[in-house]
């Protein structure tokens, strides 16, 4: 919910196994409900406005489709009061690959909570999108955490952690998420100049 989901890494489509699904959207919720909304310049906000009301309109667009396909609303799915751009934080389970929340970029307070048994079944289905721009593994395994990173088609993979950006390490997505990168020795590529110099010889070279 950081930036009320208007951040280019919102981590909207979180993958978790069937083990602790039920805990993990119990606790979900609870920290959900514990964001106060209000005024972005007051310190005690944690959670303000969208950016203008075509943004919230298709929000709240997304949200009810949500509702429509059959995912399960766990909190929020509304406005929060008659002024504003302000929309409650949303948490969906039950979510299913085929849904619009799961496939479009919502960009705005909705988490989609989806089911997973095996890590060959969450990598392919995580890897089922058109962006590819940031993902992250919570584990205690570190060779689960090197495989399924390995795996992910994502410009950048977290472990154990999440927006953890760093000037000394590249940025940047796979597939329709964009080209090139910024950030780190990468970035240099971006304010350079590559020339091409082809010379035909005029004698044999033996």
């Amino acid at each position: 919910f950081f930036n009320q989901g208007q951040c280019c890494t919102a981590a909207s489509r979180v993958f978790v196994e069937e083990q602790v699904y039920e805990e993990f959207i119990k606790r979900s919720v609870e920290n959900a409900k514990k964001l106060v909304a209000g005024d972005p310049l007051d310190a005690r906000t944690s959670h303000g406005p969208q950016i203008d009301q075509k943004q919230f309109d298709k929000i709240m667009e997304l949200i009810e489709s949500g509702k429509r396909e059959g995912a399960k609303l766990e909190c929020g799915g509304c406005a929060i009061g008659d002024r504003g751009l302000f929309i409650q934080p949303t948490i969906f389970s039950g979510v299913k690959d085929h849904m619009r929340i799961a496939k479009e970029e919502i960009f705005g307070p909705v988490q989609c909570i989806f089911k997973f048994k095996s890590q060959e079944e969450v990598v392919k289905r995580a890897n089922s999108t058109e962006y590819g721009l940031a993902a992250a593994v919570f584990t205690r395994s570190m060779d689960r955490a090197l495989s399924v990173s390995s795996a992910l088609q994502s410009g950048t993979v977290w472990v154990n952690c999440y927006n953890a950006l760093h000037a000394q390490a590249p940025f940047g997505g796979y597939k329709m998420s964009g080209n090139g990168r910024e950030l780190g020795e990468y970035a240099l590529a971006e304010y350079s100049e590559v020339k091409a110099v082809t010379i035909k010889l005029t004698e044999k070279l033996y």
